[in-house]
């Protein structure tokens, strides 16, 4: 399989990648860069923001829904204009937002963390009609949030636990029933999860922190495959590109035992022959 490095910037913390299905463009953030970054028709674009910012959903053709330090916002991709949505844990200014994604319903789930990973400080919110809900309080680095294609599951994981969890959903509004279950132990396999997505046959693709690769578990947990990468701290994945046959990961910089190395913090693209499936709008 080929890999190639599709945006060369460095990231001090790459996250937050998704593919814009009406745009036909990637984006992701450099969270601790304070960056939304993207690529398009061979330009590079990038947005700086006053805080740190790090996963969004699309709602239409021209604007994302933000996840930002303090709250969720709008975002104008061609004017740039920010416009407020709901506060996100703004009186706690020991926290920020991690890793996020748009479900099938058109909510937005999305996950805090302590700025230097504090034990149990973070939580998984769910915005929905205008509601911004608590899921799962006590988690320390929250991360690979994704659903389903049968949107009879979400799933998320606790990076510092090295767990993933798979989450049963009703089946007309999207919000969990019952507590979630173990669906990988990644301690097992000597993994720390990062971010994630699902592929269109329902197996879960999970960037490994530090291992310089990314696992494919199936639907039962079941590690699949794994994928070497060029750097050591993978943090994130997302489908995209001609028929969503692109797997596109970003990584980091940060705490990275290849830091100095051209490839620490770049964006790569994978070709698995494998399709993904398209990003969800989020519906406010």
């Amino acid at each position: 399989m080929t890999c190639k490095v599709f945006d060369a910037r460095s990231c001090l913390l790459g996250e937050g990648a998704f593919w814009h299905p009406g745009r036909k463009q990637l984006f992701w953030f450099d969270i601790l860069g304070r960056k939304l970054l993207s690529s398009h028709a061979g330009t590079r674009q990038e947005w700086n923001f006053d805080g740190f910012v790090s996963a969004a959903g699309w709602l239409d053709a021209n604007r994302l829904l933000i996840a930002g330090e303090r709250e969720l916002f709008g975002f104008d991709i061609e004017t740039g204009q920010c416009c407020p949505v709901v506060p996100l844990e703004a009186d706690n200014p020991l926290t920020r937002s991690n890793d996020g994604r748009a479900d099938p319903w058109g909510g937005f789930w999305i996950g805090t963390m302590g700025k230097q990973a504090q034990y149990k400080a973070g939580a998984i919110y769910r915005y929905f009609r205008g509601e911004l809900r608590p899921l799962f309080p006590g988690m320390t680095i929250p991360n690979a949030i994704c659903f389903s294609p049968d949107r009879r599951y979400g799933y998320f994981a606790d990076s510092a636990e090295r767990m993933l969890w798979r989450q049963r959903l009703a089946e007309s509004d999207g919000w969990p029933v019952g507590d979630p279950e173990p669906f990988v132990d990644c301690r097992a396999l000597g993994y720390e999860p990062d971010g994630a997505t699902v592929d269109s046959l329902g197996h879960l693709w999970n960037a490994v922190w530090g291992a310089g690769l990314i696992a494919r578990y199936t639907p039962e947990g079941v590690l699949e495959r794994t994928l070497p990468c060029p750097a050591k701290n993978m943090t994130c994945v997302a489908f995209g590109g001609e028929a969503l046959a692109t797997l596109f990961a970003t990584s980091a910089r940060q705490d990275a035992p290849d830091a100095t190395s051209v490839h620490a913090g770049s964006t790569f693209g994978f070709e698995p022959g494998i399709r993904g499936l398209p990003e969800y709008q989020v519906i406010l």
